[in-house]
């Protein structure tokens, strides 16, 4: 299955040409621990920043 994961960390080591993630895997957590209400609520753990 093709995915598209779009992301416009552009500082990030997986952010490319037209704001594509190339990661293999993305892992996003709540921030609190609890169920999110919306995305605010969530944190992408799989941000890595650019050397």
């Amino acid at each position: 299955m093709t995915q598209k994961i779009l992301c416009e960390v552009n500082n990030c080591t997986y952010w490319g040409d037209g704001n594509k993630c190339h990661a293999d895997v993305i892992y996003v957590v709540s921030q609190n621990g609890e169920q999110a209400a919306d995305s605010e609520d969530t944190d992408c753990k799989t941000f890595k920043p650019e050397e």
